[in-house]
């Protein structure tokens, strides 16, 4: 017995020995976080884990399936929870799916990391949605899911997002945001930098933005509230309205109208297949469309509009520092309104005016027709008013013209 217990003795301490010098775990390994719950909801069984994660300056959510929504919060750890769903009839069946699906955390360098990948592949009727509350102060948060939709908010730093097949909403973002989705529509709500959106699926609605935008969808159409500077905005196949914008305005569509309210800066507007209307501009605005009618008004700076097969209408409010414009159609009724100080030079002409006529509100416009009465004529007209200076040339191939003193 005795020679049992020194052995023992012996052997407990050289146990000992051999831990000390073993090496400590990283407190920054990655890791599974196993604390989950099994539980039956409608026709599909779910596990719910939750998990907790040190903060970081940055923040990074990346799974290969499920929805990704992220709140900024107070200051302090990162919390998630992750509910995987399984549509299967048994427990067992169920668990095997489940299994397949890992979600593991860890805290590299500077970087907290949440992840979700399939450890074995195949077809798997799986879905999942992730939960994470995040610091509001987290400097650079990014997330990519390859099929869900991803939702964030209340975040102070720069947000980046990515998604294969789903929608992107985003409200109360303090820095830049960069945002791609393959199948879905882009919201933003208030954003306090710039943004650049993109997606090839959907629509985009942006209510807010304090700084540069540009946005491109391929597949649908385009609403701004209010920019802080200029704005660029791209669709290929839906309409573009914008409320406001402090700067630039760039808005062009292959198939849609184009709707403008107040415009800080210049604007240059196109669209293939629709009508365009602008409420005011401050600078330069060029509008063109192949199909539709073009009206602007309160334009203090010059103006180029051209239209293929529909009326211009186009109103200027400031009688100084115009520019040389230009407004002209194949086919459609032309309405000029000019301030009565405005000083300028105007040069209007119908190619073929047959039953149509310019008028004009200004004596000093002098009209001239020629041509046979009953064949082919031509009206033009022209005039320098106030002394004259830039000219504006005013252009329709069928249609009438009217050059009318604007109201105060």
């Amino acid at each position: 017995m005795g020679k049992l217990k020194n052995n023992a003795v012996m052997l407990a301490l050289v146990m000992g020995l051999a831990l000390s010098g073993m090496a400590q775990p990283d407190p920054g390994a990655e890791r599974t976080d196993n604390n989950a719950r099994l539980y039956r909801e409608g026709n599909a069984w779910v596990e719910e884990t939750t998990g907790t994660l040190p903060a970081s300056r940055t923040l990074r959510v990346s799974t290969e399936v499920g929805t990704v929504r992220v709140n900024g919060g107070a200051s302090g750890a990162v919390t998630y929870v992750v509910k995987k769903k399984a549509f299967v009839s048994s427990e067992s069946a169920a668990r095997r799916e489940f299994d397949a699906f890992r979600i593991s955390g860890a805290q590299r360098s500077d970087a907290t990391i949440l992840e979700g990948e399939f450890v074995q592949r195949g077809q798997h009727k799986l879905s999942a949605d992730f939960q994470i509350q995040a610091p509001r102060d987290t400097r650079l948060l990014t997330i990519e899911t390859r099929g869900g939709g991803i939702n964030v908010n209340n975040i102070a730093g720069r947000v980046e997002t990515e998604t294969a097949g789903g929608g992107i909403q985003l409200d109360g973002i303090g820095g830049t945001i960069v945002a791609n989705t393959l199948g879905g529509s882009i919201q933003l709500g208030n954003g306090s930098a710039d943004a650049i959106l993109k997606t090839a699926g959907g629509g985009i609605t942006v209510e807010s933005i304090s700084g540069p935008l540009t946005a491109t969808t391929y597949g649908g159409s385009m609403s701004l509230g209010t920019a802080g500077q200029s704005a660029t905005l791209e669709s290929m196949g839906g309409s573009i309205k914008v409320r406001q914008t402090a700067g630039d305005l760039r808005a062009s569509t292959a198939g849609g109208n184009i709707e403008a309210g107040e415009i800080g800066g210049t604007a240059v507007l196109k669209t293939a297949g629709g009508s365009i209307r602008l409420g005011s501009a401050k600078g330069l605005v060029r509008a063109s469309t192949a199909g539709g009618g073009i009206t602007l008004f309160r334009l203090e700076k010059g103006v180029m509009a051209e239209t293929a097969a529909g009326g211009i209408t186009v109103g200027f409010t400031g009688s100084k520092g115009i520019t040389e414009s230009s407004l002209q159609t194949s086919a459609g009724d032309i309405t000029l309104y000019l301030p009565a100080s405005i000083a300028c030079s105007v040069k209007a002409a119908i190619d073929m005016a047959s039953g149509h006529r310019i008028r004009s509100d200004f004596p000093e416009v002098k009209v001239v027709t020629e041509g046979e009465s009953y064949g082919p004529r031509e009206v033009y007209a022209q005039g320098s008013l106030n002394g004259g200076g830039p000219t504006i040339k005013v252009r329709t191939g069928i249609g009438d013209i009217e050059i009318l003193k604007a109201q105060k």
